[in-house]
């Protein structure tokens, strides 16, 4: 995908930013049960890194962040020249940090939400 540098050089700020956060433990990623990625809430956006291979494997990644209330996003993956590379060193961060990480269900029915729609 072609950017212009400045726009290039704030994308990698930021996945420094966000692997910074991920190691300091301020950022918390967790895998979905049956998913195929990792994910973060931050800033009031969706962090999405996937897929959950094997970094041994040369499967690409990809980092997408999505804002709640918003339809907008960007995704930066390793196929990249520019930032490919600190995606993966993301990807391999996020590993680090989450692999002892058991799987959650974020889509799980919580009694609370419920019992307010339907009271």
């Amino acid at each position: 995908m072609d950017r212009d540098s400045g726009t290039t050089e704030r994308l990698r700020k930021l996945i420094a930013k966000i692997e910074s956060l991920t190691k300091s433990g301020e950022l918390h990623w967790e895998r979905q049960v049956g998913s195929a990625h990792r994910y973060a809430r931050w800033r009031n956006n969706l962090l999405i890194l996937g897929p959950d291979q094997p970094l041994s494997e040369p499967t690409p990644r990809y980092l997408f962040i999505t804002p709640f209330d918003s339809p907008d996003c960007i995704e930066i993956n390793t196929d990249e020249p520019e930032l490919g590379a600190a995606v993966r060193v993301l990807a391999e961060t996020v590993e680090a940090a989450s692999a002892d990480e058991p799987p959650t269900d974020p889509f799980s029915i919580a009694p609370e939400i419920l019992d307010r729609l339907t009271e």
